[in-house]
């Protein structure tokens, strides 16, 4: 049976900043710090940042290429973006967004553009059974997709306005959630892609911003260095020019070594010019800059001196560590996913910890569960049979922030106990705990998963309600406690999302009421297909088992974008009254739904879903 909505699918992003003031000016870099001057602007131009996010979901891997990036101005003419195509795996971007490209503009209009995809080597994975599992993406025609072109367009009232020494955001939502079906049942799985994208001027969704790029030069005086822009895992090119500000605890690792604030910026500012770095941080509206909270650069950033993988430990055996849906990066090569991928480390291995750079670790400290990046020497198997293995033996680990997600089972002062259900981008039943407690008694248990919670505050976690916590799993053979917990999200914080289709011929009546305050959900159409599930926190709920039928209404305040496409063509709307009527416009002219999808928070007392962002299908007639 279809799994389009059994599995949470990912939302893809393209956010755009217009600032004047994030520009940074060119300068030697090397064993002086440089000054970093935003240079005068010209008369007539501002500054484009193009980034890509993904939402949370199921894809493992989500690799294509991004062919070109361009943005359609009021009254006719075009600017492309993006200056080189950029291979981008989306299924990586769930936390933060990677920024892209940095362009200049002459003032103006933004009502639209395009986004060119090549699916021609795409790789996409999913996880099936504890597996994880290559896909084929098709048309729905069956086909296998290629170069695809998605346009895009602004909600009237919500244009992008490029000015001088004005800020500007634009985001352009590639949803997947909206646009993906995947079928499980047939092997290779295959995903059924129906592409859908739309903009918005002031992101529903904010989140981390990852910054990479080659080193310009750095000002320990005025605690910012300046970058050309590389995104991904661009071994060369330079996608436009970012200063990048620092504070008194932005935590640095450069060649392995750790620091903090000034530091850290003089060890980077010790650095020449071209040294790689990678910065995550936040994009501040008001003040319109860059703030890093982690640095990496020299061999610290993936692939530059030493190969890397990226991913969750899913078993150990003495010093062998398995790794799933690993991400391998080596210099000068694409970055690839791989289904699995042995890690050894040993007794020189040097392990580091995000948020605890003076932390004194060993090898010891990677357990089952944790996400790591592993840096050595990466060997390509003999056969496809065998996993390629990377010897950090002599190498280094750093431990990265951790997401389980579960349902409570208990909460006691200083601890929580969940059932999981998934740990990262990865089902539970992907994980073998053997060996993770003091006894094998004590290994960590998924359906009794003991979290230490310290001081956090607990007061909102309800048992059998959903959760998410992050942190980091604790070292090998000493659970319990399985998990050391840094942030809980209990089931308030937690979207929901709803998915629902109509099969390919749809149906004009969808609702069985519509208005500007609500739109009333028939789950008795007779044309439903496999596809109506909602899923709140970790709970799957059949729509057609409800109590009485959903009801879509629009968030109680905060911001939202709903939009109507009918095959090309998209429109977008920050206002659910307007989406409302034009919605029942185009059913009452004949147009059949096909699909729809919502996301927002769900209230089950009332069976009602404040919908942040909804997406419907229509098809042309």
């Amino acid at each position: 049976m279809s799994t389009s909505y059994r599995r949470m699918l990912r939302a893809v992003s393209v956010a755009a900043l217009a600032a004047l003031s994030l520009a940074g000016c060119g300068g030697s870099g090397g064993s002086s710090p440089a000054a970093v001057n935003p240079p005068a602007p010209e008369p007539d131009t501002g500054t484009l940042l193009v980034s890509l996010t993904d939402a949370d979901g199921d894809f493992v891997g989500y690799s294509v290429d991004v062919l070109s990036v361009t943005l359609q101005r009021r009254g006719g003419g075009t600017v492309e973006v993006l200056p080189a195509t950029t291979r981008v795996d989306f299924a990586q971007l769930t936390e933060l967004s990677d920024l892209l490209a940095v362009a200049t503009l002459a003032p103006g209009d933004i009502v639209g553009g395009k986004i060119r995809l090549d699916y021609g080597n795409a790789e996409v994975f999913v996880e099936s059974g504890g597996e994880v599992v290559a896909a084929k993406v098709v048309g729905p025609d069956g086909q296998p997709l290629g170069v695809t072109e998605l346009d895009v367009e602004l909600a009237s009232r919500a244009h992008l306005v490029v000015t001088r020494g004005r800020a500007a955001l634009l985001a352009l939502d590639f949803d997947l959630a909206a646009s993906h079906d995947v079928d499980l049942t047939q092997s290779p799985p295959v995903v059924t892609a129906r592409p859908y994208v739309v903009a918005e001027v002031d992101p529903v969704t904010e989140k981390e911003l990852r910054l990479r790029g080659a080193l310009v030069s750095a000002d320990v005086a005025g605690s910012s260095y300046t970058v050309d822009v590389r995104p991904w895992f661009r071994p060369t090119g330079a996608h436009g020019r970012v200063t990048v500000h620092t504070t008194a605890t932005t935590e640095f690792e450069i060649d392995g070594v750790p620091a903090t604030g000034s530091a850290g910026l003089a060890a980077l500012a010790a650095k020449p010019a071209g040294t790689m770095t990678v910065a995550f941080g936040t994009l501040s509206r008001t003040e319109h800059r860059f703030t890093a909270e982690i640095v990496h650069a020299g061999d610290s950033v993936s692939g530059e001196r030493f190969d890397a993988v990226h991913g969750n430990v899913v078993a150990r055996n003495g010093d062998r560590l398995t790794v799933k849906g690993a991400v391998a990066i080596r210099p000068d090569r694409i970055a690839r996913l791989h289904r699995t991928i042995v890690v050894d480390v040993g007794p020189d291995t040097k392990v580091l910890k995000t948020g605890e750079p003076g932390a004194v670790l060993d090898a010891g400290a990677l357990s089952v569960g944790q996400r790591i990046v592993a840096f050595g020497t990466l060997a390509e198997p003999s056969s496809t049979a065998t996993p390629p293995t990377l010897d950090a033996t002599n190498g280094r680990v750093r431990m990265l922030p951790t997401h389980l997600h579960g349902t409570v089972n208990a909460i006691a002062p200083g601890q929580l106990e969940l059932t999981l259900r998934g740990i990262d981008r990865l089902g539970i039943d992907a994980f073998d705990f053997s060996g993770t407690g003091v006894t094998p008694a004590q290994d960590a248990n998924p359906a009794a998963y003991e979290v230490a919670t310290g001081t956090l505050g607990l007061a909102n976690l309800a048992a059998n309600e959903p959760a998410r916590v992050v942190g980091f799993v604790r070292p090998f053979g000493e659970a319990p406690p399985d998990f050391e917990g840094r942030t809980v999200i209990d089931h308030r914080g937690l979207p929901a999302v709803l998915g629902i289709g109509w099969g390919s011929a749809g149906t004009t009546a969808p609702f069985s009421s519509m208005n500007a305050s609500g739109l009333v959900l028939d789950v008795a159409n007779p044309s439903i297909g496999e596809r109506h599930w909602l899923f709140a926190g970790m709970r799957r709920i059949d729509l057609t088992a409800l109590p009485m039928p959903p009801t879509l209404a629009p968030p109680a305040a905060g911001r939202a974008i709903y939009g109507i496409s009918v095959g090309a063509d998209i429109r977008l709307f920050t206002e659910f009254a307007a989406f409302s009527t034009e919605l029942a416009a185009r059913l009452g002219a004949g147009h059949d739904a096909i699909a729809l999808t919502a996301s927002g928070s769900y209230d089950a007392a009332s069976v009602t879903l404040r919908a942040t962002h909804i997406a419907v299908h229509l098809a042309p007639n």
